[in-house]
């Protein structure tokens, strides 16, 4: 999107240097990046980045009302409803794609959001990883909001460690050994000291949480949680504890906001950047035009139950008592726009967010795909997709 910085690493590339890329990143995060990471970052001029970090809170702000907060008290099943549940949400992803207007303009257009963690601790070492290995200008950033390196480890730290020790905080995960997001559990405690503890490890005594260390029984006074309620509800998975006990632990990132905001936030949306959206229960008859429109489940990630370019069958398929648990969604084309050896390629960027005292944009993490989804498995046996960077002139 940057023409001469995208010409300019497009003729320095090499396959040497991709595998330096990853046997970096492997060495880094201390495992082996299990998803694909793609051949090369993005170069986003100042202003659409600008644009997106602005648009993303305009959209946040938006369903900070009280009118929202009871709309959104329906989006959370009771057995999931957490106690003390925070003001606001302390993690909050917005994903764009790119759409040209009648002026052919990139303008940003919403995908979805999620008030639930994302990689804030290996995607920092994957935009540092490209830096080095490809020697691109130290001119150019990764970090926003006026962030620095330092900058950013203090405010992640105070985010997810909080006043605690790090032994007194756990990053909580199912099975996350066998996770592809096993590095950035890795690198966040690299970086923070904060041990990863599966979900069906922990103990409760009375109303306090345990997990053990060398041996020894240590008590949990923070979670930062990254387990999926619909992971847990898909496997069948038991645990020691209820989520809706009244437990005497503090959430990095309170577990009601992955529902609050999500794809059940969409229809509420007013905004320029977002497409027409309705419940599915809402709809009094479905479009003529279907081709036009996207199916998406609620509570899903990776793209789990999306239907592209549903029919009248795929919908009516869906009984009607589990048709709120669905969101119809108007389709965007979005723009190829990143210039690859194997042709013109599109992406979905994702403004991440830490809201302590106020919403900050941090950083951008990156999905390059050719496919109809941005997904792994829309963007098979491909090269120059997947997993990628952003960066932007600083000057």
């Amino acid at each position: 999107m940057i023409p001469s910085l995208r010409q300019r690493f497009n003729a320095a590339f090499t396959p040497q240097k991709y595998a330096m890329l990853l046997h970096t990143m492997a060495d880094r995060c201390g495992a082996p990046v299990e998803f694909r990471v793609s051949e090369t970052p993005c170069f986003i001029p100042r202003s659409l980045l600008d644009q997106m970090s602005r648009y993303g809170k305009e959209l946040i702000h938006q369903l900070d009302t009280p009118e929202y907060l009871k709309a959104s008290r329906e989006a959370i099943p009771a057995e999931f409803n957490v106690r003390q549940e925070s003001s606001h949400p302390l993690f909050i992803q917005v994903d764009f794609g790119l759409v040209r207007d009648a002026s052919g303009n990139l303008q940003p257009k919403l995908v979805e959001m999620q008030a639930f963690p994302s990689l804030y601790a290996y995607q920092a070492v994957l935009s540092q990883t490209y830096q080095e290995v490809f020697g691109l200008d130290a001119n150019l950033q990764y970090l926003v909001g006026g962030l620095d390196w330092e900058s950013y480890k203090k405010l992640l730290r105070r985010a997810i460690v909080g006043d605690h020790g790090p032994q007194d905080v756990v990053l909580m995960e199912i099975d996350p050994l066998h996770q592809k997001t096993l590095p950035d559990f890795l690198v966040t405690e690299k970086l923070l000291g904060v041990p990863t503890v599966s979900i069906t490890d922990i103990q409760k005594r009375g109303n306090r949480l345990f997990y053990a260390k060398g041996g020894q029984s240590k008590q949990i006074k923070r979670i930062y949680n990254r387990a999926i309620v619909d992971e847990l509800i898909r496997k069948n998975i038991k645990l020691n504890f209820a989520f809706t006990d009244d437990l005497d632990v503090e959430w990095a990132g309170h577990p009601n906001w992955y529902f609050r905001i999500s794809k059940f936030s969409l229809p509420f949306l007013n905004h320029v950047s977002v497409p027409e959206t309705w419940f599915l229960d809402r709809l009094e008859r479905f479009p003529d035009d279907l081709e036009n429109y996207v199916l998406k489940p609620l509570f899903s990630f990776a793209g789990l139950g999306v239907i592209i370019n549903p029919t009248k069958e795929d919908l009516s398929a869906i009984p009607t008592n589990q048709r709120s648990q669905y969101i119809l969604q108007q389709k965007m084309n979005f723009e190829l726009v990143i210039e690859t050896p194997h042709g013109l390629t599109k992406a979905e960027l994702r403004i991440m967010y830490i809201w302590l005292e106020e919403l900050q944009p941090v950083m951008v993490i990156v999905r390059m795909g050719r496919g109809l989804m941005m997904g792994v498995d829309h963007n098979r046996n491909m090269e120059w997709v997947g997993s990628s960077a952003a960066f932007y002139p600083a000057t």
